[in-house]
């Protein structure tokens, strides 16, 4: 029993038909999810307009603001001066903030800005925010000045609305060198503690649509909330289960696991320039701010005039768009949707095997083959990026977030479809397409429950293509023997039922693509190959009759040529630059200079200083990672350099007061041996303690950052269990490459990679630290 789930004539005809209407629902979709467009200075009073708070972006956006910098001072002052102007109650919160990962305590003198305005009947706080500070590489125009800015643009919107509940409005400083400030409101400043209803607003590339990518637990109220108030609202809970896997975080986490509820906007397309100079007022997408601004004043004014103890919840509810609506429903449903699909694709099984349309054995090994072309997708889809990688090693420091990555996403969906055809034809004729068609169906199926279970938010992407699809199979097979003359109907029911799949994964493939990058390349096509699973049927309408092994080799063809034709499209530009990593190191000990890159392979600008690969001369723990390359510098003098005494010891723990003369903006101290606990303290500032576990990789194992270091210095305190003696070197750390003897600035065409000790003045003292 090898059948054919239905057989058609025309059949290649029939194939084209459904699949143009499945490209159909797929342009659609990406169509329904676009931005908005931006509203001019004209707009009425009570909208939110682009153009307007794109003047606020022109004077404190146009250059980088890391924290602890004079551009940050000039952006703190501009913004509390328009937040008092418009007539809130703002106070600047000064304050150490913290932050740990592996082996890591990072420290940060911040200054949060934070104005208030009292609601009329208060049933809660209403909290809206964003970072003013950058990454030191580029003026961060939507990381996040935009959101800063859009905030300015709702304040003057609401101006002559009542609301009900208090408004916050938090502009944080230090969220690039981990969520610092955030870290410093939640656990210091009383509206922190106080918790409330949070919007934050992020950007991680400089256009598209601004969505809702991440929820506090709990969100039903929230997101029936978003879905009714927002004009136009993107984003679905699978955004908010692939963020959970992810290391990033935003000021976000520390306040949602210090009690906020909430919700966090983030646009993420154009993101090869995310974090460098290229985060500029002339590439930020207009539309994206307008997007932003639309949402936040929108959803300012449903949550201020809102009951928001009304708004709790004790579930989570799944949410995503189709075709232009917002569907939600409870997490409750998501076990018996998922129950159905399987049921479904079960049900489809057992009537195909009384048509005898199958067997059982048959039936088994085409489902159990069918993580065939799943894995060989993924696994095609990384190669890519390997041989992308090797024969343009400068892709390696984007992160595979590219300028024109379009050649090289075609060239996945490609090799998804090539992975396909891989597993399908040769097992067509021995298990027959029937088998195969509903075999392809259990991994949606079954991945679906695995979504149940570990991330119920996100099942509603596989479970509603596989119970569709199934669903589609079936009529095809009941309309087989209802009557002649159906093949038609037979056709339009497959292809209706595929509708679904068409709608949902081909547009999560995308987000995983303006997300991730080709870098991880292999979950879009793992996404794109689950896609073609659900459309088995329709593939073998539109297999020829005849040399069918010339469609693979045709389909390999493609995707080779799709290659070099992507690199020809993607090279570099001054409208589109390269990504190069430089620092100058010197150790003050020894008066050694020397340059420092990590690139994998350093363009011709980057090589007039780096000529090798001997980390000899770079100061003691310094060297992070084993393939830098180096060259010799001529010693500066002038430059901020790091004085450490040693306050005190006690058991384990050292007390350090650290400075750096003419004040660096940053102080970096690495310990040769693992630390398992620090505690900074500026003059005048409550002290910040934490622990610290795990080691660093590629370098001393332990290490402590202070950023936005106070001219006075920070005293520091470290505990390095069972370590009698041990070396410490400290390194201060300022801006810019200019003062160096000798350096001449990029060409254009070349910008800062976005690594954070690129770009730095870097000078060195190494000090042994004993027992007394």
């Amino acid at each position: 029993m090898t059948g054919k789930l239905f057989d058609v004539p025309r059949q290649a005809l029939a194939g084209l038909c459904a699949l143009l209407a499945l490209a159909g629902v797929i342009m659609l979709t990406a169509m329904a999810d676009s931005t908005m467009q931006p509203l001019p200075a004209s707009a009425p009073d009570g909208e939110f307009s682009a153009e307007r708070a794109l003047r606020h972006l022109e004077r404190f956006a146009t250059e980088p603001r890391p924290i602890g910098s004079r551009a940050g001072e000039r952006a703190r002052d501009y913004l509390a001066g328009q937040l008092r102007a418009a007539g809130l109650d703002v106070r600047v919160q000064r304050a150490v903030g913290a932050n740990t990962s592996a082996g890591l305590a990072s420290f940060g003198q911040v200054d949060n800005i934070v104005a208030t305005a009292k609601g009329s009947d208060p049933t809660g706080t209403v909290v809206i925010a964003a970072h003013y500070d950058s990454a030191a590489m580029g003026p961060g125009a939507s990381d996040d000045a935009a959101a800063v800015a859009a905030m300015l643009e709702t304040v003057r919107a609401l101006k002559g609305t009542a609301l009900r509940n208090d408004l916050v409005l938090l502009m944080s400083d230090g969220e690039e060198d981990g969520v610092l400030g955030a870290e410093a409101f939640v656990r210091e400043h009383p509206l922190g503690r106080k918790g409330g209803v949070l919007l934050n607003w992020e950007a991680r590339g400089v256009s598209g649509p601004s969505l809702m990518f991440q929820t506090s637990r709990n969100n039903a109220g929230l997101v029936e909330t978003f879905a009714d108030a927002v004009p136009h609202p993107r984003g679905d809970s699978t955004l908010g289960e692939l963020y959970r896997l992810l290391p990033n975080n935003t000021d976000f986490t520390p306040m949602a696991k210090n009690g906020f509820t909430g919700m966090n906007f983030a646009y993420i397309e154009g993101s090869s320039r995310y974090h460098t100079a290229d985060d500029s007022l002339a590439h930020l997408d207009r539309g994206s701010l307008q997007h932003h601004g639309s949402n936040m004043l929108a959803l300012t004014r449903a949550l201020g005039g809102a009951d928001l103890e009304a708004l709790a919840a004790d579930h989570d509810v799944t949410y995503f768009r189709i075709f232009g609506t917002m569907v939600t429903y409870p997490n409750a449903l998501v076990w018996p949707l998922a129950g159905l699909a399987a049921a479904a694709v079960a049900g489809l099984a057992v009537l195909a095997r009384r048509r005898r349309l199958v067997s059982l054995p048959r039936l088994a090994v085409a489902a159990a083959s069918g993580v065939v072309p799943l894995l060989l997708a993924a696994a095609l889809a990384q190669g890519l990026w390997e041989v992308l990688v090797a024969w343009r090693p400068a892709y390696d420091g984007m992160g595979g977030l590219l300028h024109r990555p379009q050649a090289f996403q075609a060239a996945v969906v490609v090799l998804a479809a090539l992975a396909l055809l891989c597993w399908y034809l040769p097992l067509r004729r021995r298990l027959g397409p029937g088998a195969l068609a509903i075999g392809a169906l259990v991994w949606p199926a079954a991945l679906g429950l695995l979504c149940a279970q570990v991330a119920p938010g996100m099942s509603y992407v596989l479970t509603l293509p596989a119970l569709f699809c199934a669903l589609g199979g079936t009529a095809a097979i009941l309309l087989r023997d209802a009557a002649r003359n159906v093949a038609a109907f037979q056709v339009t029911a497959v292809t209706l039922g595929a509708v679904m799949a068409a709608a949902l994964l081909p547009a999560l493939a995308r987000t995983a693509f303006d997300g991730m990058g080709l870098a991880l390349g292999g979950v879009p096509a793992l996404v794109l190959a689950i896609f073609g699973l659900t459309v088995v049927p329709i593939i073998e309408l539109c297999l020829p009759e005849r040399r069918q092994s010339l469609v693979p080799l045709a389909t390999a063809g493609l995707a080779v040529l799709l290659v070099p034709i992507g690199l020809a499209r993607d090279g570099f530009d001054p409208a589109n630059p390269l990504r190069t990593h430089l620092a100058y190191v010197m150790d003050a000990d020894t008066r050694t200079a020397s340059w420092v890159s990590a690139d994998a392979e350093p363009p011709a600008w980057t090589r007039r200083y780096v000529s090798g690969h001997d980390t000899r001369p770079l100061p003691p723990g310094y060297a992070r990672g084993t393939s830098l390359w180096t060259g010799r510098a001529p010693a500066t003098t002038g430059a901020a350099e790091p004085r450490v005494t040693v306050l005190g010891r006690d058991g384990d723990t050292v007390r350090l007061r650290v400075t750096t003369g003419r004040a660096a903006r940053s102080v970096t101290l690495r310990v040769e041996r693992p630390i398992t606990a620090a505690t900074a303290a500026a003059d005048g500032l409550t002290p910040v303690s934490v622990d610290v576990t795990g080691v660093r990789s590629n370098t001393w194992p332990g290490e402590i950052r202070f950023r936005g270091l106070p001219g006075t210095g920070a005293e520091i305190s470290l505990r390095v269990p069972g370590a009698d003696r041990f070396r410490l070197t400290a390194i201060a750390e300022t801006d810019g490459l200019q003062r160096v003897p000798g350096f001449v600035p990029r060409p254009k065409g070349v910008v800062a990679a976005t690594r954070e000790d690129g770009d730095l003045v870097a000078v060195t003292r190494t000090y042994e630290i004993s027992a007394r």
